[in-house]
């Protein structure tokens, strides 16, 4: 059954630029990695660039999916009710290439972290409130179906006596004839 899809994320592609300085400066750090620079930020900007394209991310109804990964692909369904924290950070080099990540963490994870983390979707304010309204909207949706089964199982109980009462009529005609 397909769920109706209410958004989906789109990548900023400055993400390319953030990891290649990020690589660059982790290279200058390990003096060793510097003469590999020529042959990485080739094939790093390409590898980035077949990630990036590989990266979705999808709000339904009921659930966040996110996939991603080019070799080894990876797709993990979150059900919204589940999601118990939206974090949503800038570190100071994300900062200048106007980049949040979202890192979402779940009820019953067995691991401290997050379960998911994505960086570079546009506009992560709205994406990070569009899952907490959306989770809400789940929430009260639950909270009115259980006070309908309040309501039926109190209706259940009228009609067991209103059998009840029935019997004790039915038992006093027959033992009057």
């Amino acid at each position: 059954m397909s769920e109706k899809v209410i958004l989906e994320a789109t990548f900023n592609p400055s993400v390319k630029t953030y990891w290649l300085v990020s690589l660059l400066l982790f290279s200058t750090i390990i003096v060793i990695g510097i003469p590999f620079l020529i042959i990485s930020i080739p094939l790093f900007y390409f590898i980035s660039g077949r990630s990036l394209a590989a990266m979705s991310a999808t709000i339904t109804e009921r659930k966040l999916v996110v996939k991603r990964g080019i070799l080894n692909k990876e797709e993990k369904s979150i059900p919204l009710e589940k999601i118990t924290d939206v974090a949503m950070v800038q570190g100071p080099l994300m900062r200048l290439f106007n980049l949040h990540r979202l890192s979402f963490e779940t009820a019953g994870q067995s691991a401290q972290g997050a379960l998911v983390s994505l960086i570079g979707i546009n506009d992560a304010a709205n994406f990070r409130e569009t899952i907490l309204t959306q989770k809400d909207q789940i929430a009260s949706g639950m909270k009115s179906t259980s006070n309908s089964t309040d309501n039926d199982q109190t209706e259940m109980s009228l009609l067991i006596d209103s059998v009840k009462r029935i019997e004790v009529l039915l038992e006093k005609l027959v033992n009057a004839k």
